[in-house]
C-alpha cells in the first residue's frame, strides 16, 4: 500500500502539505523544502521520494510511532503531532492548517492517522510517496 504526501505550499520557514491515506486526508506541516540537497540541521524537510513506513518505539516520545526508513541524510523521521515548524526537526506533523504556518488539532488528527497506518501495516508493507507540487 502507498500513502501520499503532497507538498502544496512551500514557504520560508515551513511547508504545508496534504497527507492522503485511502479516502482520508489531513494537512501536514514540515520544515522548509530545500532544493539541490542543501540541508540545514533541524530546519530542512526530507527529500521527496518513496519511503517505507513502519511503527517502532520512539525514544523521544516514549511510545510506538510511524517511522520513515532510509531517508537520505536523515534519521528518526516520524509522523507525529505538533503545531509549528519548531516541532518538526525534519519530521511530518499532521493536523488542520487553519492558521498560517501551523497545524491545529494535531493530537486528535495524529490518533486517526496512526490508527489507519497500524491497520494498513497489518495487511502489507506500507510506503509513503513524498511529492513536491
Amino acid at each position: 500500500m502507498i500513502i501520499r504526501l503532497e507538498r502544496r505550499f512551500r514557504r520560508y520557514g515551513y511547508t504545508i502539505g496534504r497527507l492522503i491515506i485511502g479516502d482520508y486526508s489531513c494537512d501536514t506541516l514540515e520544515d522548509t523544502v530545500r532544493e539541490g540537497g542543501v540541508k540545514i540541521p533541524h530546519m530542512t524537510a526530507i527529500p521527496a521520494g518513496r519511503y517505507e513506513v513502519v511503527i517502532t518505539q520512539s525514544p523521544r516520545f516514549g511510545c510506538p510511532m510511524p517511522l520513515l526508513l532510509n531517508v537520505p541524510g536523515f534519521s528518526g523521521v516520524r509522523i507525529h503531532w505538533g503545531n509549528t515548524a519548531k516541532d518538526t526537526d525534519g519530521c511530518i506533523l499532521v493536523g488542520e492548517n487553519k492558521a498560517k504556518g501551523q497545524v491545529l488539532n494535531s493530537r486528535k488528527t495524529y490518533r486517526v492517522v496512526q490508527g489507519l497506518i497500524k491497520e494498513l501495516l497489518r495487511k502489507e508493507k506500507l510506503y509513503i510517496d513524498v511529492v513536491n507540487l
